[in-house]
Formats: structure tokens, C-alpha cells, sequence
């Protein structure tokens, strides 16, 4: 038994808010977006968990992500359904990178093999905990993947809901996961449209990302695992693959509640919101000043997880990116490919696409002189490389016609 799960902890909190509006909500009731159409952001007594909960606890507590326990919305520890959330690694990828301060935290360890485990076990528990008995999520194929796993854990029933040239891998794992899963002819933002008008109906609860309030809460933890693996600082710059955003938008809020808690200064890493050529919504908000992304029209990229047209928290990413300092970055399939191939062949690491573009992201800011070579840099890698299609390999050698060896 994981001794962070034993018994039931004090939870500390107060209600749920506009992240637009800051209209207050109920806590322990099932709700969705705000009044105002926008996602509810949790919020705690931190003066509270202040007291109750000195750095050294924690630091003394099982490096997973349940050590956060007190900063985490679930009240009842038997509504968790963990499937063993670890501390993902910090990776050094200097020959890449061309920096030993480049650091990959290699978010493929976690279950499903992708982040999206973090949000998904959170919001998973907290509709156990809630009593939702039915569950619709549009997905580009690892969100499902995560959500299929831990609401077949939980006895949730759920209906997901596809790109047609969503990954075959991520299908079938969603399908023997025990998702009722559907490939839609229509990008995600599509598929959403289709889980709403079922919630809107009453069918389901609708789970798409930034729909409810608990996803932000499962990828925060990035945020406080990040701090506690640099000795309670954070790094010069983050470089995010930057879909629907929320683990964006999670970590910029961790940073804020360590600060209120005093495990932290008032230092902030430069967010650097990475997108795809391809599909760059938010890239081309903050280019030109906008507080909204307005939906991108004919989305392709080899990198699905960041094909997001439009993006319901386009708001609180373009905030938090601006308010740090950084930016939002587009990168080309061409160097997304390449900086996989890179990472695999000098350093050893096979990232996904999505984390190959924050590589390729970081080579462009490092050209453009928005990061220095000196500069601490967390990449994040999203998803284990290993879902992802790969290039044909291996020559074939007959084992009665070896030859000359030295020409292997």
C-alpha cells in the first residue's frame, strides 16, 4: 500500500471559481464550465495547509503523486484510483540539446504511458467521489487512453470519441481498456462538439479538457514535482507542447500556490507555449496581441496532441506565457521529426512528437536568442515515444551466409 494513500488526510478546500469571472461555486457539487462559459479553477485555505503541512513533510513523504495530497480536491481516500502515479525523471540530453541544462522530464513513465494520467486519475476519482456513473471525451488518442484505464478502474462507464486518423495503437489500447471508443470523419474540436450536445442531452458528463474543474488539478502536480526535484526553485525556462494547455495552466497555478505557502520566491520560469506549424492557434494570439486564439482552420501536424483548432483555457495559456515572460512558439513537422530522431541516435532518449517539437522549440529560441545557452531548461516529453509510429528498420542477414563480419 502506498503510505500516501493509507488513511484519510485533511483536505483543504474552500470552493471553485470563474477563471475569467472569479464567480464563486460550491465545492463537492458536480459542475462543468462557469456561468461565463470558461473553466473552474479549485481553490484552498492555503494559510491553512500552510500550517498543516511544513515543506519537510512533504519532502519526507514517497516521491509519487499522491504526496501532494493536501493540495489535491480529493476529500475520501477510497474514491482514489491509482494505478502507481510515479515522479516522472529529469533527463539530461546535452549532445541533442547542445546543453547540459537541458532537462527532459520524461512524462511517458506515468501509466498509459503519457501525462495525461495526471489529469485523468485526478478527474476520475473526484467523478467517483461526485457520482457520476457515465463519462464522454472527445480525444487525439492519449487522454482516452488514460481516462478508458482509470474509469474502467473505477466502474465509470465511458464513450470516446476520436480523429478517424487517430493512432491505431491508441485505439485499440482505449478499446481493451474497456472504452467504447469511435473514429469520428472530424478533428477534436468536432468530436467535442458531439460529446456536448450528448451532455447537453443528458446522456454523459462530458470530460473534455478545461470542461470540468479536476484535470488541473491531476497536471499541477508537474508544477510541485518540478520544484521539488530542483531543491525547491524552478528552472530559467519550461517548453510545453501546448494542445488544450492545461498542464500549462496547472503548473502556472502550483507555482503560485508554493509561493502562498512559502516553499518558493516569487521567481518564475519563462513559459514557452509550443505548437505545431501546422495547427498554432495560440501562437498566432500572441503574435498579434489577442486575449482569445480564434479556431485554426485545416489543422494537420505529425504531432496529434497538440492538434487543438481551439482551445476553451486559450486565455489562461496566453496569460500565463505572457506574464512569465515567454512565448509561444511554432515549430515545422520537418524539425519536430528531426529532433526526435536527434534525442533517440545522441542521447539515447525516443521522445514522442509532441516532446520532439519542445526540442525543436527550445533549437529555435536558442538560434533567436530568447533562451542562452547557460539557461536551466525543462523540455517536457509528453508520451512514451514508443506509441508513436517509427521508421522501417533492419537489414536482413542469412545465418548461413554471414560473410565478412567487419561489414556489419
Amino acid at each position: 500500500m502506498n503510505p500516501n494513500l493509507t488513511a484519510d488526510r485533511p483536505t483543504f478546500v474552500t470552493h471553485l471559481e470563474c477563471s475569467l469571472t472569479g464567480e464563486r461555486y460550491e465545492a463537492d457539487q458536480l459542475h462543468g464550465l462557469s456561468s461565463a462559459g470558461r473553466p473552474l479553477l479549485v481553490r484552498y485555505d492555503l494559510g491553512a495547509v500552510r500550517s498543516f503541512l511544513p515543506r519537510a513533510m512533504v519532502e519526507a513523504r514517497a516521491t509519487d503523486l499522491w504526496r501532494w495530497r493536501e493540495l489535491l480536491p480529493v476529500r475520501h481516500t477510497e474514491n482514489i484510483v491509482s494505478l502507481g502515479e510515479i515522479e516522472t525523471p529529469l533527463v539530461a540530453i546535452p549532445k541533442s540539446s547542445g546543453s547540459p541544462s537541458v532537462l527532459v522530464k520524461d512524462e511517458g513513465r506515468l501509466p498509459t504511458g503519457s501525462f495525461k494520467a495526471r489529469g485523468l486519475v485526478m478527474a476520475v476519482a473526484m467523478a467517483k467521489e461526485l457520482g457520476v456513473r457515465r463519462i464522454a471525451m472527445p480525444t487525439n488518442g492519449n487522454a482516452g487512453a488514460a481516462l478508458a484505464a482509470y474509469a474502467s478502474r473505477a466502474g465509470i462507464e465511458t464513450i470516446i470519441l476520436c480523429p478517424d486518423d487517430t493512432p491505431e495503437v491508441n485505439v485499440r489500447e482505449i478499446a481493451l481498456q474497456g472504452g467504447r471508443v469511435y473514429r469520428v470523419n472530424g478533428l477534436i474540436d468536432e468530436c467535442g462538439a458531439i460529446v456536448g450536445k450528448g451532455a447537453a442531452e443528458g446522456r454523459w458528463f462530458d470530460f473534455s479538457t478545461l470542461k470540468e474543474p479536476y484535470r488541473i488539478e491531476g497536471k499541477k502536480t508537474m508544477g510541485l514535482e518540478l520544484a521539488a526535484q530542483l531543491g525547491w526553485r524552478l528552472p530559467n525556462a519550461i517548453f510545453y507542447p501546448t494542445g488544450g494547455g492545461t498542464g500549462l495552466i496547472g503548473m502556472w497555478k502550483a507555482f503560485a500556490e508554493m509561493e502562498e505557502l512559502g516553499w518558493i520566491g516569487a521567481e518564475r520560469p519563462r513559459m514557452f507555449a509550443v505548437q505545431a506549424s501546422g495547427c498554432a492557434p495560440i501562437v498566432r494570439a500572441f503574435e498579434a496581441g489577442e486575449e482569445h486564439a480564434e479556431r485554426w482552420e485545416d489543422a494537420h501536424t505529425v504531432a496529434a496532441g497538440i492538434r487543438v483548432p481551439k482551445a476553451v483555457g486559450d486565455f489562461l495559456i496566453l496569460r500565463a506565457v505572457r506574464e512569465s515572460g515567454g512565448r509561444a512558439l511554432a515549430v515545422g513537422d520537418p524539425a519536430i521529426l528531426q529532433a526526435v530522431d536527434d534525442c533517440s541516435k545522441q542521447d539515447g532518449l525516443l521522445l514522442c512528437p509532441e516532446g520532439g517539437a519542445t526540442l525543436a522549440a527550445y533549437r529555435q529560441a536558442l538560434r533567436d536568442g530568447l533562451v542562452d545557452e547557460d539557461d536551466e531548461v525543462v523540455l517536457f516529453n509528453c508520451a512514451t515515444g514508443l506509441k508513436y509510429p517509427m521508421p522501417e528498420a533492419g537489414q536482413e542477414l542469412h545465418k548461413d551466409k554471414v560473410g565478412n563480419l567487419g561489414k556489419l
